[in-house]
């Protein structure tokens, strides 16, 4: 059975980046190499493996990845910490005009 990681890169210049792969360590070692002179990554070493998780289907792998690009920074970092109960709090929309009405 093949697993696929969902993983969270901390660059040099402070940023994030979220990729998917098969081998963790080989894509962690690629990236700190700067195999790709291209990448979002490569001018931003040396850079630190912070999260990732195992899936077993690529599908959601692919989802969650998504998912996590498109996240703030601090909900980011919660889930870097294991901070799983804020991911909710930080995911509450704080907009003015779209907010819940307590009664």
């Amino acid at each position: 059975m093949r697993v696929y990681y969902v993983y969270i890169l901390k660059c040099n210049d402070d940023s994030y980046y979220t990729g998917i792969t098969n081998n963790v360590e080989k894509r962690f070692a690629e990236h700190q190499t700067g195999m790709l002179k291209d990448a979002y990554t490569y001018k931003r070493r040396p850079l630190t493996l912070e999260f990732f998780q195992v899936f077993n289907d690529v599908n959601q792998a692919i989802y969650f990845e998504k998912k996590i690009k498109k996240w703030t920074r601090a909900k980011k970092e919660a889930l870097i910490k294991g901070e799983f109960n804020m991911l909710q709090v930080l995911s509450e929309c704080r907009n003015a005009t779209h907010f819940k009405y307590k009664n």
